[in-house]
């Protein structure tokens, strides 16, 4: 019934999928949560257009699969239907134990890595649809002895990488991050069970780099989303003080569970309670919880909200000795002002620090296949690789934000 189901991407056009379970999971309610979970958090308050989801990405990045997989099959790469079937699953799942506004409020909401949940939500779907995916969990999580498998769900040049690029310039509006992707994947192939990318794709392999690059520097580190991010940990930090001081706020059964999490070093994934409750949260409870707060009788957490709500973001400047000097006195004169201890102060006044690495040299490099037929790691035909500068940015209120 479900093998003429057809998906209509804006990005791709019209897509299926050859596997029936894949359409089982995207009817799973877990899966259709992440119609609820926004892809990018809130760069839509700079890009008004990226407004899209993490089901969306899912979708995208199982049928890059899908095209990578028949690309390799067709240069004679054995690949079953089994390790067909199940490396689909794991992409289509990679991203599924994303929590409300995706990467924003990864350690926020709770202090576990969304991976950690990925699996657990994985094994529990698998566990009621009645299906085994061993296999899947064995190739997401590095476990199984073909390498190539997970290299293509998680490595230098994957296909949830290429799909993200992909979308976020598409929806943002940001032309520095469209990659070739088609022609990433015709370039693609296997050796000793470990991907590479034959030569001829090389400078591919250089625009996607410097593509991801240009995307994090203009998109996903944005001062203003920055701005904005910093303001939306604010908010929940804030929360969280509320609910254990025993201060009533308007909040949904489970994101009140999360704000009343407590403790470092804890494992969570062992407690029922806890996926019970994560499978039930998404960007809605964020969004009810700051739009009911308005005019909570917390001064701090109402003008957390507002402020947000509205867009009047945290002032941005580059660290440098007349700005911190500037960035000191305005924290100070606003502590006193408005009798803030340290702790309430630091939700209006911080300071980051961003460096972006395109390409990790520490973890297994991706290897490239010259016309000779040998194996170079990338980073031998590059030199020029890493080269990254560092930035540290102060992010302060305006005045009379309370």
């Amino acid at each position: 019934m479900n093998k003429k189901k057809i998906f209509n991407d804006p990005i791709y056009g019209l897509i299926r999928f050859p596997f029936d379970v894949i359409y089982e999971i995207t009817d799973h309610p877990y899966f259709q949560r992440l119609r609820r979970i926004s892809q990018q958090a809130l760069s839509h308050l700079v890009y008004p257009g990226a407004l899209h989801t993490r089901f969306q990405h899912a979708l995208g990045a199982t049928h890059l699969m899908c095209k990578a997989i028949d690309t390799l099959k067709s240069k004679g790469i054995l690949i079953s239907d089994e390790e067909f079937e199940a490396v689909c699953i794991a992409i289509l799942l990679h991203d599924v134990g994303h929590g409300p506004f995706s990467h924003a409020l990864e350690h926020t909401i709770a202090d576990v890595h969304h991976e950690h949940i990925s699996l657990v939500i994985m094994k529990k779907i698998a566990a009621e649809l009645g299906r085994d995916f061993s296999l899947a969990f064995d190739i997401f999580t590095g476990k199984y002895h073909r390498p190539f498998l997970h290299q293509l769900v998680s490595g230098h040049v994957d296909v949830d990488r290429m799909d993200y690029l992909t979308r976020d310039s598409f929806f943002s509006g940001v032309a520095e991050g469209i990659i070739g992707y088609d022609r990433i994947i015709t370039m693609m192939n296997v050796v000793d069970d470990h991907l590479v990318i034959e030569e001829k794709g090389i400078y591919s392999i250089e625009k996607f780099l410097m593509a991801r690059r240009l995307m994090y520097w203009q998109v996903y580190l944005h001062k203003t989303v920055i701005s904005a991010e910093i303001m939306l940990i604010a908010v929940l930090k804030r929360a969280r003080h509320l609910t254990l001081s025993g201060i009533q706020i308007p909040s949904s059964p489970e994101l009140n569970y999360f704000l009343g999490l407590q403790g470092e070093g804890i494992n969570y994934l062992e407690d029922p309670a806890f996926l019970q409750n994560f499978v039930r949260l998404d960007d809605i409870d964020i969004l009810w919880l700051m739009k009911n707060s308005v005019d909570h009788e917390d001064q701090i957490f109402s003008a957390l909200c507002k402020n947000l709500l509205d867009r009047k973001l945290l002032k941005v400047k580059i660290k440098n000795e007349e700005s911190y000097a500037d960035f000191s006195s305005l924290r100070a004169q606003f502590q006193e002002k408005y009798h803030l201890n340290d702790e309430e102060t630091k939700l209006f006044f911080t300071e980051k620090k961003e460096v972006i690495y395109p390409y990790d040299l520490k973890s297994d490099e991706l290897k490239i296949l010259l016309k000779s037929g040998k194996i170079s790691p990338y980073s031998a035909l590059n030199p020029y690789l890493n080269k990254s500068p560092e930035e540290r940015t102060f992010y302060s209120t305006k005045e009379e934000t309370i």
